[in-house]
């Protein structure tokens, strides 16, 4: 059918475009920090805070835009969010302290939360069931590719007078041709079912030939619960939001930290004066790593993509801090890190929308964003003054730590969903490694 296909394919544009400006603005920093901080005469903490910022900003824009959208509509919020990038990115030239600089990508950081919170669990809602993980996790590339953008972007004004300036403004381009597409999307036809709108919904149904097992979102809507923040620590969704809320972070706080302040932790480890070289190498090899996440994850299934590259990377970053003279461990050891580090992060668009309900995806997704940029914000605003104080082995040792954390839980509360309608894949039990017993 040519209209849903027009339909998938803006949606599926609009959205990777978003998830993309999101690498893209918190990439370009770490290009960006020396000169800014010399330019901006930052002292460490500001430098941290303006580091964070972004993380920060999520951990609120995370639970208010999914709130938002749960309660008023994917389709309003998805539009007044790539504005507020916009706006964000044109501002960023214009800064004279560091304060200003901390204050707008913090804004920008709500923003960053509001499109995890919406962008994704639109896309599902459209998304058919077989191949619904392919094509979620392609969003994880696309943040990779606009961190790894941003890289080159920031390169290529390194020489520059103000570069830096240039750097964190060229988001606005992309923010623009985000706009436009935004346009015209409609609203999700699950999510008209769960506030009892079956006629609008059926209508979309039809018009655009989507895949939605309708008895089961009705059944959905017709038990009772509580709605909101509150519902994620009923009963009933308590694992689902500890499950979603600490693997995502134990993925993303070591990367982060590391990638934010690379350059710090490439002197701290004596390599030379390559590490714009290394950074670059850092970012394609994370395209790779989520590359090859996307193209697996229906094939071998979500808990296999998650649980053994937690151990593996673990390890791989406490074999670093245990040899960290040597240029091949340092090498090895970090390309193993970032390759499964960003194999596994395709889950992170795909696990958070498949554990919860519809009348609660947007919520829960935002509040799992948020709790993961907590981690994330703290261990980049930290990993300057740990560096400092205790060295780059301290350092990659407590990395190392929180990705068993992350495996451990993952092992106990990670179900698999492969496969799976998403009304029913929210209610597999956390923990169950099997599909075989569950309803298709």
């Amino acid at each position: 059918m040519r209209a849903r296909r027009r339909l998938h394919t803006k949606l599926k544009l609009a959205t990777q475009i978003g998830e993309g400006i999101d690498g893209y603005i918190i990439g370009g920093i770490g290009m960006a920090m020396g000169a800014l901080t010399t330019d901006l005469h930052l002292s460490t903490v500001m430098e941290g805070l303006v580091g964070a910022s972004p993380l920060i900003g999520i951990f609120v824009g995370g639970p208010v835009f999914g709130r938002l959208a749960d309660r008023y509509g994917r389709r309003p919020v998805f539009l007044v969010d790539m504005l507020i990038f916009l706006v964000g990115s044109v501002l960023q030239f214009f800064v004279t302290d560091g304060l200003q600089l901390f204050l707008i990508r913090l804004v920008m950081g709500i923003a960053i939360g509001g499109e995890y919170a919406i962008g994704a669990p639109l896309l599902s809602e459209y998304a058919p069931r077989k191949g619904r993980g392919r094509l979620l996790a392609s969003l994880e590339i696309s943040w990779y590719v606009g961190y790894a953008l941003a890289t080159v972007v920031g390169a290529l004004f390194e020489g520059v007078h103000g570069g830096w300036r240039y750097t964190l403004a060229s988001s606005a381009v992309i923010a623009l041709v985000c706009v436009a597409l935004r346009g015209g999307v409609p609203e999700s036809a699950r999510w008209l079912l769960s506030r009892g709108r079956r006629e609008e919904a059926e209508q979309l149904i039809a018009r655009y030939g989507i895949e939605i097992d309708v008895t089961a979102e009705l059944q959905e809507t017709a038990e009772p619960g509580r709605q909101g923040l509150r519902a994620l620590f009923s009963r009933r969704h308590l694992r689902s939001t500890v499950f979603a809320s600490v693997f995502w972070a134990a993925l993303v706080l070591p990367y982060f930290a590391i990638s934010t302040f690379w350059t710090q932790v490439f002197d701290a480890l004596n390599m030379g004066d390559n590490a714009v070289a290394a950074l670059l190498v850092y970012s394609f090899t994370a395209v790779a790593g989520v590359t090859a996440g996307c193209l697996v994850v229906d094939r071998i299934g979500r808990r296999r993509l998650l649980i053994p590259p937690f151990w593996i990377t673990a390890g791989a970053l406490a074999v670093v801090a245990a040899w960290p003279k040597s240029t091949p461990v340092i090498v090895g050891g970090f390309l193993f890190f970032i390759f499964l580090n960003a194999a596994s992060s395709a889950l992170t668009a795909v696990y958070p929308l498949e554990v919860f309900p519809t009348s609660l995806r947007a919520t829960g997704v935002g509040f799992a964003t948020a709790m993961s940029r907590v981690g994330a914000a703290i261990g980049t605003f930290l990993l300057p003054m740990g560096l400092d104080r205790y060295g780059a082995r301290f350092v990659l040792l407590v990395g190392a730590g929180v990705l068993a954390v992350g495996g451990l839980v993952s092992q106990f509360l990670a179900p698999e969903t492969t496969d799976l309608d998403l009304a029913a894949a929210a209610r597999v039990p956390k923990g169950r490694g099997e599909l075989r017993d569950q309803p298709r």
